[in-house]
């Protein structure tokens, strides 16, 4: 069976906005792009902070970094997704709650709980990225600098994280790059990103090759700039003491 082809579908006028198919697909590149950019900055955060506490002397603190770990890393992503989308509203104070639901623009409402669903789960696994890279330092890093008269904290800030960052960036990149093909199931909620406006598209159009053939093109300019930027980071945070033998990509 031959296909149709009408890649002019995309300047055509779309049936409402006074806008053309093309810009639907570009409100959802952006969305995404934000999405992502914004679930990052959480997952990050949350990842570093509880990545720490899973490294530090106290089973307390060890306890809740992988109390964090087993909750965020054991439950399906569609399924953090409605329970942010359901419950989470509900928890606000009760003000808060009514005027979130009732008053904020829907779109925005979806976007808030899908970076903090997006951005919890994937600082799960960023919490075991930060893990591994403080754990696979040397011991003596974190000795030596206590035995300087650093505290505890300042240990962790000048000497093991700035570290620890650098040997994990390569696994942080394909942590961003699988955050990015994620941000599609942000659509089951109701935002309007990439994946979304290309159903709109298919819907209102009837070319499904198209719509999505430029969805897949859309994600793979956004991966391709996550990877460009984080090989330059890499590369730039080298150290020539690291494993890399001191040698520039």
């Amino acid at each position: 069976m031959q296909a149709n082809w009408n890649w002019g579908i995309f300047f055509e006028q779309a049936p409402f906005g006074n806008v053309t198919y093309f810009s639907w697909l570009v409100d959802g590149f952006l969305t995404t792009a934000a999405l992502f950019v914004c679930a990052w900055i959480v997952a990050f955060t949350a990842g570093s902070l509880f990545g720490i506490l899973r490294t530090l002397p106290s089973r307390f603190f060890r306890a809740i970094g992988a109390a964090y770990v087993a909750v965020f890393r054991n439950i399906p992503l569609i399924v953090q997704f409605f329970i942010w989308y359901l419950g989470a509203p509900d928890l606000l104070p009760h003000d808060l709650s009514v005027w979130f639901k009732a008053e904020l623009n829907p779109n925005i409402q979806f976007f808030i709980l899908s970076t903090c669903a997006l951005g919890f789960f994937t600082g799960a696994r960023v919490c075991e990225q930060v893990r591994s890279g403080i754990q696979a330092l040397s011991s003596g890093q974190r000795s030596a600098a206590l035995a300087l008269g650093l505290t505890l904290p300042q240990t962790y800030r000048y000497v093991l994280l700035p570290n620890a960052y650098r040997i994990i960036i390569p696994p942080l990149t394909s942590e961003m790059l699988n955050m990015v093909k994620n941000t599609a199931v942000a659509s089951t909620i109701g935002l309007v990103e990439l994946t979304s406006q290309a159903n709109r598209l298919l819907e209102f159009s009837g070319y499904a090759y198209e719509s999505f053939i430029a969805v897949t093109l859309a994600y793979v300019l956004l991966n391709f700039v996550v990877m460009r930027a984080m090989k330059l980071l890499e590369n730039k945070m080298r150290l020539p003491s690291m494993s890399m033998g001191g040698k520039n990509a």
